[in-house]
């Protein structure tokens, strides 16, 4: 296995960047996802899920990253418009092209220092919308008759995060600092072998395996050494309605739920956390140390973290009910 693509996203959920290296510190990768955009009507960092046509807008650094860019200290990005016009991040003009586009207002935001939850935090009531049955199911592209997706993948803190904020804070990725892929999903996914675009998924590596199947998800509670870098594999990735979405040179595919529904119950790719920072340079041989089957002990604590996590859910959508009765 060897890494064959590297990205690198300077604005959530829009177009990234292709690179030939990239440098994962203890908060992640690094540079990616410093801006988002913030939706002013609702209160809170805007997703591809519910602005569909961000992913019609690209972005790029101005200047390559300086090692110490972060939260609180984001370099300069220029925001490419579907019609080919360019903005300055920083450049109210940006704000007002995107909020024209998006039809409400909007405004790009950079990453605030990590102590700063402003930019993270959702009201009571968004937080109970977001866990309606009818928002989740339009959240994943559902019918009425589907099946909601199995949470029971996440543990309590990460649901208690998700219920709190629109992103963790310190960040704008959707749950964990590094997303990877394989080769061998892609095609394993498809209905007639010819890959899926990468860029419906958005991962930060996506690594070459030759094999049949989707490989990776027998690393989740395992490790994966990318080069020097090693990662502690934390969950499947959970795949909503964004890859179904158009792009640039990418069309509408709304089959795609479908497929991801039937073939792996709507996970693809992992996430995971930093075990070991570095470098990590397309060419880099991949190893990976799935998890060590758990014992008695391990199997009823992670039994009691999946029934709890269930639970909470159950609770929010109850209250969610109440609330709107």
């Amino acid at each position: 296995m060897n890494v064959v693509e590297l990205w690198r996203f300077p604005v959530k959920s829009m177009g990234g960047t292709r690179v030939d290296t990239l440098r994962i510190d203890r908060r992640g990768v690094h540079a990616d996802r410093l801006w988002a955009v913030r939706d002013v009507e609702k209160g809170v960092t805007a997703s591809a899920r519910r602005i569909p046509v961000l992913l019609q807008c690209s972005a790029r650094y101005a200047a390559d990253p300086t090692e110490d860019a972060g939260p609180g200290n984001v370099p300069a990005v220029v925001i490419t418009m579907p019609d080919g016009r360019e903005f300055d991040g920083a450049d109210p003009k940006a704000d007002a092209a995107l909020s024209e586009l998006v039809g409400r207002e909007v405004r790009l935001v950079a990453l605030p220092a990590p102590k700063d939850t402003s930019a993270h935090r959702m009201s009571l009531q968004t937080s109970l919308d977001n866990f309606a049955a009818d928002q989740v199911r339009r959240d994943f592209g559902l019918g009425d008759t589907d099946e909601l997706p199995d949470t029971s993948v996440f543990s309590t803190r990460q649901m208690v995060t998700l219920a709190r904020y629109s992103t963790p804070p310190g960040t704008f990725v959707d749950l964990s600092p590094v997303h990877v892929l394989t080769t061998a999903s892609l095609r394993s996914l498809s209905a007639d072998g010819n890959p899926y675009d990468i860029r419906r998924f958005r991962p930060n590596v996506l690594v070459d395996v030759d094999a049949d199947g989707f490989p990776e998800s027998a690393w989740v509670g395992g490790e994966v050494r990318l080069g020097a870098v090693v990662l502690s594999v934390t969950n499947p990735t959970i795949r909503c309605v964004v890859p179904t979405r158009p792009q640039p040179g990418v069309e509408l595919d709304t089959s795609l739920t479908r497929r991801l529904a039937e073939r792996t119950d709507r996970f693809l790719g992992i996430y995971a956390d930093v075990a070991t920072p570095g470098t990590v340079r397309v060419g880099d041989d991949v190893s990976a140390r799935p998890a060590a089957p758990p014992g008695v002990v391990q199997r009823a604590t992670a039994a009691a973290g999946k029934a709890a996590t269930r639970g909470l859910q159950k609770v929010l959508e109850t209250t969610v009910l109440r609330t709107r009765s």
